[in-house]
């Protein structure tokens, strides 16, 4: 219960909707750590062998290296027995000397007045040492032994204090306590930061003091197997956290958030939320900077294990303006809140986003629209609209030569009558089209219906062509006035007429021969042309 508190806070507590089955989930086994959460490395060394003398040849290092209790009974036991030690010498000089027989005899000059047995030899060491001098015990002129033992106590009590009151100084003053007042985020969380997924945890700062030069960096710890088949338990790999950028080194005056982009050059690159679940790995966060008061490096560490990754989360903000100053809340400095994440890896999102969209299909055959587009600009003996509609009555050919065009198995051209000229009968069928080809028109006479030879057939087309765009012509003498066109008309459009070769012939298959009015009688050539 306590444990589900600290992870959802006081305000949550565990409801048991069953009441009939009773289900316990399996505790997770507990998390080996490398670097625990308050800075501490889990890591002993063992088995060194002939390799202890190295802590003796730097001693100084080696006792402030170890712990306050350790430290304190060395300070306690080596000012005894030094004081020991310096009293018994003492006390073996005057015994020596027999000073001790004649402690109270006032006519004996011994060397050192007032010591006849150990205890008074103990406290004038302490006198002498402490720089006390009471003046009841001192040393005389008789005695040069005593001198230099004196000058010799002189020498190892100042190599001692040093020693140990400097040993006691540095392990006071060392920065490990600045870095109490350090703190960092409970949990690292994973979310996305102007479009990229990130790693982001939190620092801050509780001092006023500001630490100079402040950097952070940022260690992966995770075994793994290389290609050729070593083994590397606790392998390091760096996390990019804004070397590149300077991002890495801190104003640390509020809290801030620290960023590692998930890109390809990260080890998280294929981590997902589900693969999250699954994987086994440790960051360590190091935090360096120059303590302000002391002038001291400082260093504080932490770690995050991936149970205390959160997928989708944010960090609270802890910043506000007051009236003159900015406001820090810390209650809320380790506090989370959910945010719509994608729960794939970065590079399932790459794999996603680089996979190319189908192709519209093509159809094969062309639509209506295009086929009818197709068709209107190819020229056929379909046609579009009339060019011109055809006059009166007057125009129509002479019957003799009907007959004769009757027999030679064709249909003879009709030339379209005038508005008011002269012929007789009703108005005739339109026998023009109007082509377009671009700006330019085109006027193409229709042929006869009568079935003909498909070489007859062209050339009649070629020669109904040739009187259509003739240059020059304006009017025809059919009709009275009437003709092909009407003047005005006609002459407005000649100018835009084509010459007869770049007109598409209906039929392909042109044979080669003479014009077909050159077979007609003279009779009938000269009524042609004529017309």
């Amino acid at each position: 219960m306590s444990a589900i508190r600290r992870k959802f806070g006081e305000d949550y507590q565990v409801v048991n909707t069953n009441q009939a089955v009773g289900f316990t989930a399996p505790a997770k086994r507990k998390r080996q750590r490398f670097v625990d959460k308050n800075g501490r490395c889990n890591v002993q060394h063992g088995n060194l062998g002939g390799e202890t003398s190295r802590y003796i040849s730097d001693l100084f290092t080696t006792l402030v290296d170890l712990k306050w209790r350790w430290n304190l009974l060395i300070f306690l036991l080596t000012y005894t027995v030094a004081w020991l030690i310096m009293a018994f010498m003492w006390w073996i000089i005057a015994y020596i000397r027999g000073d001790i027989n004649h402690g109270h005899d006032e006519s004996y000059t011994p060397c050192v007045a007032n010591v006849y047995n150990f205890p008074s030899a103990f406290l004038f060491f302490i006198e002498t040492e402490a720089t006390i001098g009471y003046g009841y015990r001192y040393i005389t002129e008789k005695c040069p032994e005593g001198i230099i033992l004196f000058l010799f106590q002189s020498l190892l009590g100042s190599i001692v204090d040093a020693f140990l009151i400097g040993c006691m100084f540095i392990k006071m003053s060392q920065p490990k306590k600045r870095a109490e007042t350090l703190m960092f985020s409970q949990d690292a969380v994973i979310s996305q930061r102007d479009g990229k997924l990130c790693l982001m945890f939190r620092v801050g700062n509780l001092r006023n003091s500001h630490m100079v030069s402040a950097q952070i960096r940022c260690k992966l710890i995770k075994s793994r197997q290389t290609p050729e088949g070593e083994f590397l338990p606790l392998d390091q790999r760096e996390l990019d956290v804004g070397f590149g950028t300077g991002a890495d080194q801190l104003f640390l005056v509020s809290p801030l958030t620290i960023c590692h982009e998930i890109n390809p050059k990260s080890p998280f690159f294929d981590l997902s939320k589900r693969s999250l679940m699954n994987e086994q790995f440790e960051i360590v966060v190091i935090l360096e900077g120059i303590v302000e008061t002391t002038g001291m490096t400082c260093q504080a560490r932490t770690s995050y294990t991936e149970d205390e990754v959160l997928w989708g989360h944010r960090f609270l903000p802890v910043m506000s303006l007051e009236d003159g100053f900015f406001r820090v809340d810390y209650s809320q400095f380790h506090n989370t809140f959910e945010v719509n994440t994608p729960p794939l890896s970065v590079k399932e999102q790459e794999e996603n986003t680089s996979l190319p969209s189908p192709a519209p299909i093509t159809p094969l055959s062309p639509s209506f629209g295009e086929t009818r587009g197709r068709r209107e600009r190819i020229f056929s003996l379909g046609g579009v609209s009339h060019f011109e509609e055809q006059g009166g009555g007057g125009g129509r050919l002479p019957s003799k030569l009907q007959r004769m065009s009757s027999r030679n198995g064709k249909e003879s051209l009709r030339p379209g009558g005038g508005g008011g000229g002269g012929g007789g009968g009703g108005g005739a069928p339109p026998t023009e089209k109007a082509y377009s080809t671009g700006d330019l028109p085109l006027r193409v006479q229709r042929l006869g219906s009568i079935p003909c030879q498909p070489a007859e057939a062209e050339e009649q087309l070629k020669l109904q062509l040739r009187a259509v765009v003739k240059p020059g012509s304006e009017t025809h003498p059919s009709g009275g006035g009437g003709g092909v066109s009407g003047g005005g008309e006609r002459g407005e459009h000649d100018q835009h007429r084509l010459p007869l070769a770049s007109v598409p012939s209906p039929n392909p298959m042109a044979t080669a021969g003479g014009r077909p009015e050159d077979n007609l009688p003279a009779k009938l050539r000269r009524m042609n042309a004529d017309r």
